[in-house]
């Protein structure tokens, strides 16, 4: 089972919505798909909830609950929904869990520097830098042709992580969310610009360099 876990202590950067659009993509391709909510304002699982019966089936791990005992073994893929202010003992002890870790990023001042922080901290933790886990960011919810996102943008690009993705601030994310449904289960003349968006993110995910 792989492990993919969508991670930031920053709150309100989008992990739930980027967790539950990676979960929809790999049940589209025909993967065994678990989606794991740390967060006890349970997002993701209340989309599990939501989710259409004709749709390909996702489960749902209350993890805030006991942790990921109740995961399915035999799930092909396993995306863990972190919760937010996770650092010290409890981030390290969420990093044992994971595989491939994905990073969003908002374009703010604050979300900059708190996850610029955030980044240090983690890629300390022993088993990143045993490098049994690989780390990359997705700048989130941007607008283009704005200056916070133009820096945003300069960032991600200089730190020493894979900066893969930039995901643009879209109706289809709460169109999707509240019908318990992906991105990519969104009509293509509706969706197109975000299959595009997320390309680069499913690619690396798809790529030996986001596995240890």
């Amino acid at each position: 089972m792989r492990h993919i876990m969508v991670l930031n202590a920053k709150g309100g950067c989008g992990k739930s919505t980027i967790a539950t659009n990676i979960a929809s993509y790999f049940a589209t391709q025909g993967a065994n798909v678990s989606l794991a909510d740390y967060d006890p304002q349970r997002s993701s699982l209340d989309w599990v909830e939501r989710r259409p019966s004709n749709r390909a089936t996702i489960h749902g791990v209350a993890a805030f609950e006991d942790g990921l005992r109740r995961a399915p073994r035999n799930a092909d893929i396993l995306v863990i929904d972190s919760p937010a202010r996770s650092h010290g003992a409890e981030l390290t002890e969420l990093v044992k869990h994971a595989e491939t870790i994905v990073v969003p990023v908002l374009p703010s001042t604050i979300d900059m520097q708190a996850t610029a922080r955030f980044l240090e901290e983690l890629k300390s933790i022993g088993k990143i830098e045993r490098k049994q886990a690989k780390i990359a960011t997705v700048a989130n919810r941007v607008r283009d042709n704005t200056l916070i996102w133009d820096e945003l943008d300069e960032y991600l690009t200089k730190t020493r992580v894979p900066y893969v993705a930039a995901l643009r601030e879209a109706q289809n994310y709460i169109r999707a969310y509240t019908r318990g449904i992906g991105i990519f289960e969104l009509p293509e003349y509706i969706a197109w610009p975000d299959w595009e968006e997320w390309e680069p993110l499913t690619a690396w995910l798809r790529t030996k360099r986001s596995q240890p």
